[in-house]
């Protein structure tokens, strides 16, 4: 009996050791590094050793298609370099010469994460691999990764190139904001060119989630054996976007299912107006009834952790002399969540009032009268 419950007990301490238990004791991951973020507001819902400086492998990926897409076109064709055949690892077997859009190369990239891919976006965008690496450090400057540093575009090893999880969920969820990047990552599926037409390549998402879990809409996966399994994952439901990012995870789906299920039982979607919602008469010299109307075009929504406490508060004047624009803005309403302001409306004029034709003032017109 002695002999089970030490046994019993040696595996409860390896099992706690290798799969921590998160914050509140909601969930546990396999990830030596590991971080969850709500899109909108960075905040970060859960972390373990998130600034650790880490191997990033394909997940590398997200920053070589970024930089591609704001400093390539999309249908810029693109003739294949010879320092992009061969390149070690995942491939679709580019040959030198044959032509391939940008865009084409993207899907290779992000889908079937082709090392190859990666060397010709490079080549194509800035004339060579170190030339788009230093383009990669400085987009990683802008956005503000402190722990991130490139030495090439597709993420073999190399003890100079480096990430964190915070820093990776930072990036995917910058990159998530550009349309085309959103689309492609997101896609299963897809067909391009095999030498000019001769054929065509199947690529084929690494991605699992995109199947197993119904609100993921990224973003990549990536693994050497330096690095370990990395992932990084984009969700969506009911208007909350979560981020998920593992590095060094021997069961990161797992993991990234455990994460985006904590995280949306923490977070809703909170309307905080639609549009024409808050409505006000104004007392107006010139305007029908000597009222202008003001009100709020846009529509606006919170995404909210815990239980909403919401108020607001409606900022207008008293009187209103012409000329006055449709479309002016007014006044504003400010939003607040248990007291801290979260956001912001303009009250608009609904419509034109001009200075009355008959500017003469009061005894002007009484000594006409006379």
């Amino acid at each position: 009996m002695r002999k089970l419950f030490a046994f019993v007990f040696s595996v409860l301490i390896l099992s706690l050791s290798v799969y921590p238990v998160l914050a509140e004791g909601k969930i546990a991951v396999s990830a030596r590094a590991a971080v969850l973020m709500e899109a909108s507001s960075g905040d970060i819902v859960f972390s373990k050793d998130a600034d650790t400086r880490m191997p990033m492998a394909s997940t590398t990926k997200i920053m070589t298609a970024l930089v591609a897409l704001e400093k390539g076109d999309l249908q810029q064709s693109v003739q294949i370099a010879e320092e992009a055949v061969g390149v070690e690892g995942s491939s679709v077997y580019l040959t030198a010469g044959e032509t391939l859009t940008l865009e084409e190369l993207l899907y290779a990239l992000l889908l079937e994460s082709a090392n190859d891919a990666a060397a010709a976006v490079a080549c194509a965008v800035s004339g060579s691999i170190e030339a788009f690496s230093a383009a990669m450090n400085e987009k990683a400057a802008e956005i503000g990764l402190e722990n991130t540093h490139f030495t090439n575009p597709h993420g073999l090893d190399d003890e100079e190139h480096y990430t964190t999880a915070s820093d990776l969920a930072k990036l995917a969820v910058y990159a998530m904001q550009n349309p085309d990047f959103a689309r492609i990552c997101s896609t299963y599926k897809k067909t391009i060119p095999m030498r000019d037409g001769e054929g065509t390549r199947l690529l084929l998402n690494h991605n699992r989630l995109l199947k197993q879990y119904a609100d993921v809409v990224g973003v990549k996966t990536g693994f050497t054996k330096r690095s370990g399994r990395c992932l990084v994952s984009a969700a969506e439901k009911d208007g909350v976007r979560l981020v998920a990012v593992t590095l060094n995870a021997p069961d990161d789906w797992q993991d990234h299912r455990a994460m985006l299920d904590y995280g949306f039982s923490q977070y809703s979607n909170v309307s905080l107006a639609e549009s024409g919602e808050y409505t006000w008469e104004i007392a107006c010299t010139g305007a029908p009834d000597g009222k202008l109307t003001v009100t709020n075009t846009d529509s606006l929504s919170f995404v909210c952790r815990g239980e909403p406490e919401i108020t607001h508060i409606v900022e207008v004047p008293h009187f209103l002399f012409p000329p006055v624009q449709a479309g002016e803005t007014i006044g504003t309403v400010r939003f607040f969540n248990h007291g801290t302001e979260i956001g912001s409306l303009p009250l608009t004029a609904a419509e034109s009032v001009e200075i009355p034709a008959d500017e003469r003032g009061f005894f002007e017109k009484l000594f006409d009268r006379a």
